[in-house]
């Protein structure tokens, strides 16, 4: 496969280096000194773009892929309020693109354990639910992407919340708790605690390899042996979760 990296980070390096073990190919890296010409020459050459940048970047970033025609997978978090304009043009151009939060394979397996939990605690008034978070000093966004995603996973299926708050825990809302610390690749928990007892969901990277290897592995499944997947997908669709 022969992969584009937008944006040429610490995680892109992490992908490029991966990506190379496993004998891809990376035929262009794209960061903010990077022509127009250029990138288009990239995506012509590519099969998919993966898109790690920045959260004021990723926009144009993405938009751009998208329209040279280039499948596109996106990790970056802190521009979703426009993830809308991304989806219309997809349908528009008939592209493809997969957007995650968190490309970790052992996140997208809580995830789904975090909607099915939330779905059986409905049952169980008695327990109230948080979030907490742990991420390096360097991360821009907080919450994290991960931690609204899960956020979000408890809000659609946990009939008594139906809002989150970087500041209080009410009845109704859900408190995410958004720590920065040291070089922290990513640690996130989900409580539910009553007076008797607490259950826990908790997923640690110790790593990035594990995101840039789902990264690698959702660009293998979009462009499957040649065959482009075409719509708007997630990991939940890459890993068959329902």
């Amino acid at each position: 496969m022969k992969i584009v990296l937008i944006g040429y980070g610490k995680m892109g390096k992490t992908i490029e280096r991966l990506a190379e073990a496993q004998n891809h190919i990376i035929v262009g890296r794209i960061d903010i000194d990077t022509s127009d010409d250029q990138r288009m020459a990239f995506y012509t050459e590519g099969d998919v773009a993966i898109e790690f940048s920045h959260p004021d970047a990723a926009y144009d970033n993405i938009t751009g892929a998208i329209k040279s025609g280039i499948p596109v997978i996106s990790g970056t978090t802190g521009w979703l309020d426009r993830l809308s304009d991304i989806q219309a043009l997809v349908k528009q151009t008939n592209g493809s693109f997969l957007y995650a939060s968190n490309f970790s394979i052992g996140v997208n397996v809580m995830f789904a354990m975090n909607e099915k939990l939330a779905k059986i605690m409905n049952a169980y008034s008695d327990y109230d639910v948080s979030v907490e978070e742990v991420h390096h000093i360097h991360k821009k966004d907080a919450p994290s992407g991960t931690a609204l995603t899960l956020t979000n996973g408890v809000l659609n299926n946990l009939h008594r919340k139906d809002k989150w708050s970087l500041t209080t825990s009410t009845d109704d809302t859900i408190h995410i708790d958004a720590k920065r610390e040291g070089e922290v690749f990513g640690d996130h928990l989900v409580r539910y605690t009553s007076d008797i007892d607490t259950i826990e969901l908790y997923h640690s990277a110790k790593t990035r390899d594990g995101f840039a290897q789902g990264a690698i592995m959702a660009g293998m499944w979009l462009y499957n042996q040649g065959d482009i997947r075409v719509g708007i997908h997630s990991m939940k669709d890459m890993m068959g979760l329902d």
